[in-house]
């Protein structure tokens, strides 16, 4: 995928959803994977020429595992000449060596966003963007389905009322085979994630469980995901509204 086919279905999602306003300053969760970063490439191109100017800065909560490494990343905000920050924390060892939760993913997700949401509002920051892409909304939807017994997706946008934050998510409509050919061509400084769970996750159950029924029945992810858009989820934004 070139720059210019991410910036389009960026704008779009950006439009759709009303995602922007005049004068956001906008904090860039930069996790170190491809999605996150992809996302820092499409919000510093749109922010060029979208008619509500905003800001962005980038922030990476770095939760203290081995081998995590930042270096090119700020190399890549600098030579974007985007603000970059990296918040170190305890996280990991909190929970896999003091915890020792089984299933560590969930708080470990409270505690990175709640880093975040902190260093963002210090910052002056009044939205965050994540990188969650077209696969990872049908994932989510999953995985509620199976282990919830319900029909859900996180929103779009999301305000958060007690940090007066609004979670933006730019890359909706884009497919997550899109980012890949996106990281590779423009080579983009993914650090591999050092966290002792990844790859074994329910998460990742859901991931492949999908690709196989694709697979077998082309369209279908394609399918969900329009379920999800037009599926009136209460949480969600009316379209336009």
């Amino acid at each position: 995928m070139k720059l210019q086919q991410l910036l389009s279905f960026t704008r779009k999602a950006m439009d759709t959803y009303q995602m922007i306003q005049p004068g956001d300053k906008i904090a860039i969760g930069i996790s170190g994977g491809k999605d996150s970063l992809t996302l820092l490439y499409a919000l510093h191109g749109l922010k060029r020429f979208y008619p509500n100017p905003f800001e962005i800065e980038a922030i990476t909560v770095d939760l203290g595992f081995e081998g995590f490494e930042t270096d090119k990343i700020a190399e890549l905000c600098a030579s974007l000449n985007v603000p970059y920050t990296v918040v170190k924390t305890d996280i990991g060892k909190i929970i896999f060596d003091e915890r020792r939760e089984k299933n560590p993913c969930s708080l470990c997700a409270k505690m990175r966003k709640g880093s975040l949401n902190d260093v963002a509002k210090a910052h002056g920051c009044n939205k965050i963007a994540y990188g969650h892409h077209r696969d990872d909304l049908v994932e989510t939807m999953m995985m509620s389905l199976m282990f919830e017994g319900r029909f859900y997706c996180y929103s779009p946008v999301t305000y958060l009322d007690r940090m007066e934050l609004t979670v933006i998510r730019p890359l909706l409509f884009v497919y997550e085979a899109d980012v890949i050919g996106f990281k590779h061509k423009y080579d983009l400084p993914v650090s591999k994630n050092p966290c002792p769970a990844d790859g074994n996750t329910k998460r990742e159950y859901i991931k492949n469980l999908l690709k196989q029924l694709n697979l077998e029945n082309p369209g279908v992810m394609d399918k969900m995901f329009h379920a999800i858009i037009n599926g009136n989820i209460s949480s969600w934004p009316k379209i336009g509204g």
